[in-house]
């Protein structure tokens, strides 16, 4: 099991094996090099914890545990877990700010607890086996055991089909659970339970007019905060450079915290000048004097690391563009180093996609149709408010996608439909504005699964990287769930408070520029290309013997996608058949089978 994570941290192995319990990590060394070897101990080794974490307020807690009687052993922030568990027991997490996956055995109690952050930065996978349960930071962990069965989940692949991406608790392997952001897993007496210890929490609507200039002082102060905790390492701290804001942002709030340090940036360009911003990326470059890495994506780039970016990911997926992400952490990892900095997180947040602005003009009257009738009960169904829209309509939707599936799966899709019951939590939605409602949904149904796993974690870890997200500390997020809806949106500008806060860091050409939605090559692409082993997987026969998708929709989606003059918009369109072939990458990877 360690030895399928070795990626993740290639560093050093620990182990710790009692009579019920066996517990393994993989080190990737960034904090005490010298002595933060796991797994780590506490209560005269009675608790034994094993972690993937950075733990960026480690120096403020353990000086509250050590004038409480802690002993420690090393100045490594993992450290602090077990002693927090000792003084805190199922408390422990709720004091944390950092990105963590931890498990933590207590000897006298017999019992195990595994824990994950509180955005889902970190991955933590769990499933029941014949004497008790399995956990690892990546499946590919629980694959390596004999008793985890390679079944695809149908109930995953239609999360797939309907939503973002994956959210947890699924994933696309039938008995393989995610553990959810902000949620322990309790184990003992024979009992698993799962607890939530940490939920956003955005107020009720209507929010009162805020103070724009003191806003924006809080919002400044913690973010700067945030990032500086974050270049806390024993090992250099590189910043990623996209040419959009978010980054830029990170990026000269990194150089103004350490000006004199010699700082690494990395950034992606394209052959393309539709979609390059090596013009955007220079700028920030030149701005904080950094020694700067960039690599070019080829289109062929695309086809080399297809398999690679699904297999890492452990998911189905709808785009391709986390090759770019791969290609873009083997450039760290090419440098020496193992650290990085991004912007992930802010368009959940502060209001960074389109939908936010439409909500502003949206018609909440109903025509009184069968078919609207029937799409609200369905969004009533999944978000508790029949008149807030969300991405699509689902109902719609369902029928739509249902064409893609084998008539075997199409029979039985009411046993694993994900629009049976609501992924979220309806007490988090219920008298919240239509900005808040739609920024809890992008943050459990788009950024944990999908954005910070197969998109983020994952390719970085395949390079043996760890990246590091500012906008998702807990003070960050305090901040903005008490900015009003409509200074997010201030005339109608999406993120206009970090736009606002740009002004402050950035030349006007960064934070004036309207936000640019990247996509990369999608699955019209890469028929064209015309490679043997594509063909060979949405051949007919092919997906016929998978037992998965119509073979017959599968051809007409292939003879509408390679008509000539035939163009996809993945900003609003599904590429349905990027995600049959990277299904079928995945069942072939795994050598899974239809459970």
């Amino acid at each position: 099991m360690l030895n399928a994570i070795r990626h993740r941290g290639p560093d050093e192995e620990g182990q710790f094996i009692a009579d019920r319990v066996a517990m393994g990590c993989r080190r990737l060394s960034i904090i005490d090099l010298a002595d933060g070897q796991q797994p780590m101990f506490a209560a005269e080794r009675q608790i034994a914890a094993v972690a993937n974490a950075e733990i960026y307020n480690h120096d403020a807690l353990r000086a509250d545990l050590t004038a409480q009687g802690a002993r420690f052993g090393s100045r490594c922030d993992v450290e602090v877990i077990p002693h927090l568990y000792a003084r805190d027991g199922l408390d422990l997490a709720r004091g944390l700010n950092g990105q963590f996956a931890f498990a933590v055995y207590d000897t006298a109690r017999d019992r195990l607890v595994l824990g994950r952050d509180q955005t889902g930065i970190a991955p933590m996978f769990w499933a029941r086996v014949r004497d008790g349960i399995l956990f690892g930071s990546e499946i590919k962990a629980l694959l390596a055991h004999p008793e985890i069965a390679r079944k695809l989940d149908p109930a995953g692949l239609d999360q797939i089909l309907t939503y973002p991406g994956l959210v947890s608790p699924r994933t696309m392997f039938h008995g393989v659970h995610a553990l959810r952001p902000g949620h322990l897993l309790v184990v003992e007496r024979g009992a698993v339970r799962e607890e939530k210890y940490w939920d956003y929490d955005f107020p009720a609507a209507p929010m009162a007019d805020g103070d724009e200039a003191a806003l924006l002082d809080e919002l400044d102060a913690a973010l700067r905060g945030a990032v500086a905790r974050r270049l806390v390492a024993d090992v250099p701290v590189g910043v990623y450079i996209s040419g959009g804001l978010d980054s830029a942002l990170i990026a000269a709030m990194a150089h103004q915290i350490a000006p004199d340090t010699a700082r690494h940036s990395f950034s992606i360009t394209f052959p393309d000048c539709a979609i390059d911003e090596a013009r955007w990326q220079a700028i920030v470059r030149d701005q904080i004097g950094s020694v700067h890495h960039q690599v070019t994506f080829s289109e062929d780039d695309i086809l080399q690391n297809l398999r690679q970016i699904v297999v890492s990911g452990e998911t189905a997926l709808k785009e391709s563009y986390n090759a770019c992400t791969l290609v873009l952490a083997r450039l760290v990892a090419a440098q020496g180093m193992r650290v990085v900095l991004t912007g992930e997180g802010a368009d959940e947040l502060f209001g960074g996609y389109v939908g936010y602005r439409l909500d502003l003009t949206r018609e909440t009257e109903f025509c009184g149709d069968i078919e609207e009738m029937i799409e609200e009960e369905t969004r009533a169904r999944l978000w508790g408010d029949g008149g807030f829209f969300y991405e699509r309509d689902y109902a719609a939707n369902a029928d739509l996608t249902g064409a893609l599936l084998c008539d075997g799966l199409l029979a039985r899709r009411a046993e694993f439909s994900t629009l049976s019951a609501s992924p979220v939590d309806h007490a988090q939605l219920a008298g919240r504005s239509a900005f808040h409602k739609r920024s809890y949904l992008d943050l459990k149904l788009r950024l944990p699964d999908h954005l910070l796993a197969d998109h983020s974690d994952r390719v970085a870890y395949c390079a043996s990287v760890e990246a590091r997200y500012p906008f998702l500390d807990p003070h960050v997020i305090d901040v903005a769930r008490r900015i009003p809806p409509a200074l997010m949106l201030r005339g109608g500008e999406e993120k206009y408070m970090l736009k606002a806060l740009g002004a402050r860091y950035l030349p006007p050409e960064l934070w004036q520029r309207r936000k640019f939605s990247f996509v990369a090559q999608g699955s019209p692409h890469l028929l064209r290309c015309g490679q043997d082993w594509v063909m060979d997987l949405l051949a007919p026969e092919t997906v016929r013997r998978r037992g998965v998708f119509n073979p017959e929709t599968v051809a007409r989606l292939r003879a509408q996608y390679e008509s000539p003059g035939f163009d996809l918009s993945q900003t609003f369109e599904d590429d349905y058949l990027m995600i049959v072939l990277t299904t079928e990458i995945l069942m072939d990877a795994f050598d899974l089978t239809v459970a």
